[in-house]
């Protein structure tokens, strides 16, 4: 009887180490399971933000080298107006007659096309 409490509590005492060692459920994944969800997730990063943020700085940088004198432009302020001169790093821009404010190249939203400020 004894000899049977002793191997009752060595058993329970040992079940839980066999439980841990049991292979994983069916419905877990493996160590390739967990590779490709985490590609899986970089692609899906990749071309719903990355992608699309680099083409818009993309076409951006191409507006802003394409500014020209005479240009109509709306700056990011909302701010209409016509190029009056360019150099480096910052625009002048004629907003009302005699009225003209400095306003750097980075601050243009996008460009108009000609003739659109008259029509305002």
């Amino acid at each position: 009887m004894k000899a049977m409490k002793l191997l009752a509590a060595a058993l329970v005492a040992a079940l839980p180490g066999v439980a841990m060692a049991q292979e994983a459920a069916p419905g877990q994944m493996g160590a390739i399971g967990q590779i490709i969800f985490f590609a899986g997730f970089i692609l899906i990063f990749y071309l719903l933000i990355w992608r699309p943020q680099s083409k818009r700085a993309k076409e951006h940088k191409a507006l802003m080298s394409g500014l020209n004198k005479g240009d109509e432009i709306v700056t990011s302020g909302g701010v209409a107006g016509k190029i009056t001169k360019v150099s480096d790093d910052f625009i002048v821009v004629e907003i009302a007659d005699n009225v003209e404010i400095k306003v750097q190249k980075v601050a243009v939203a996008t460009a108009l096309p000609k003739g659109t400020l008259k029509d305002i």
